[in-house]
């Protein structure tokens, strides 16, 4: 699946939902069922500044592809972790510099999060294309 048709399968289940309750929920169950980021990536390097909770990204170039693995110390943070990690992990850096982040916005969640929290996404999505470049520059 690509990362726009991961995209458009989130916007599809979210407009199926009558309510902000109900797509909180949505997000939540993600959270409730993230894997936990082995403790030895939970360090300072890998927080992710911005966030209003704690979160840590897990950052590797392998076979070609950017590979991450991320958690937060909030429900609401490991399912907005699990749902971008769908979209961006395991994927070649060439594919994460394409892709347009403005589809991010379309999805429908970017509305039930706080201020704070759309930063949050903002810090992770600077994080992924500063690190997909740096991949793409090791490769070549």
């Amino acid at each position: 699946m690509t990362m726009e048709e991961q995209v458009q399968l989130y916007k599809d289940d979210l407009e199926l939902l009558p309510d902000k309750d109900m797509k909180m929920e949505y997000i939540l169950d993600y959270g409730k069922e993230a894997d936990n980021l082995d403790v030895k990536y939970k360090t300072d390097d890998n927080i992710i500044k911005g966030c209003s909770s704690l979160a840590w990204l897990h950052k590797e170039c392998k076979d070609g592809k950017v590979v991450l693995e991320a958690e937060g110390d909030s429900i609401i943070a490991k399912g907005m972790l699990v749902m971008l990690l769908e979209i961006f992990n395991n994927r070649t850096p060439d594919e994460i510099l394409a892709f347009d982040t403005k589809l991010l916005m379309q999805m429908g969640v970017m509305e039930l999060l706080s201020p704070v929290r759309q930063q949050g996404m903002e810090a992770f999505l600077g994080v992924i294309y500063g690190y997909a470049n740096k991949c793409k520059e090791e490769q070549q």
